[in-house]
């Protein structure tokens, strides 16, 4: 059964740490350069795998004690509010035109940047942590998939818009107060049990 609560928790946080990323303006690159559609697929693609990879990895932290695993993502979650507090501007990175615009070439592309670029990444490991605090494999994958997927489609069709109008210094706060918010709470959650 999937909670609604978790899966919308997960998505905004996912969101959120996810739209000063690097990827998000990978993808914003390869929507200005091909069909948004084919990009879009790849991207949706590699994102799924590395969800479902976190997940996996989330869901073994479950057999540990419940107060050990509490502390261990308490810990993580200010170690990424940290990392989000603390980035620097990421420069925009060359991304390799492919030679013809077929639909395996240019999802291939969007698959194999997002694969790379995102393997180890902050969103995989709080998506991992996420499914270790939750024990409810389902309910964080959805959410975070869907909150991959949400920021991939705004960095291929709208991700200038969005950038010229919430300043992306903000956005990361955001994030970071929430990952801020989660490690406290899974912190008193392991002292007070």
């Amino acid at each position: 059964m999937i909670s609604i609560t978790v899966t919308a928790l997960v998505f905004g946080v996912i969101f959120l740490a996810e739209l000063p990323d690097k990827t998000a303006l990978a993808g914003l690159v390869l929507g200005a350069r091909y069909r948004a559609s084919y990009v879009f697929a790849g991207v949706a693609a590699a994102f799924l795998l590395h969800v479902v990879l976190a997940v996996a990895a989330g869901s073994v932290l479950t057999l540990l004690p419940q107060q050990i695993v509490h502390a261990l993502t308490g810990v993580l979650f200010l170690g990424g509010a940290a990392v989000l507090l603390l980035k620097k501007g990421e420069e925009d990175e060359e991304i390799r035109k492919p030679a013809d615009q077929s639909f395996w070439k240019v999802a291939g592309t969007g698959f194999m940047l997002i694969l790379v670029a995102e393997f180890g990444d902050l969103t995989q490991i709080m998506t991992a942590n996420l499914a270790a605090r939750y024990d409810d494999p389902l309910s964080v994958g959805l959410g975070a998939v869907l909150g991959l997927w949400a920021v991939a489609g705004l960095g291929i069709v709208g991700g200038k818009a969005l950038m010229k109008k919430v300043p992306l210094r903000l956005i990361t706060q955001i994030a970071a107060v929430l990952m801020l918010a989660l490690g406290v709470w899974s912190l008193w959650e392991a002292i007070a049990g």
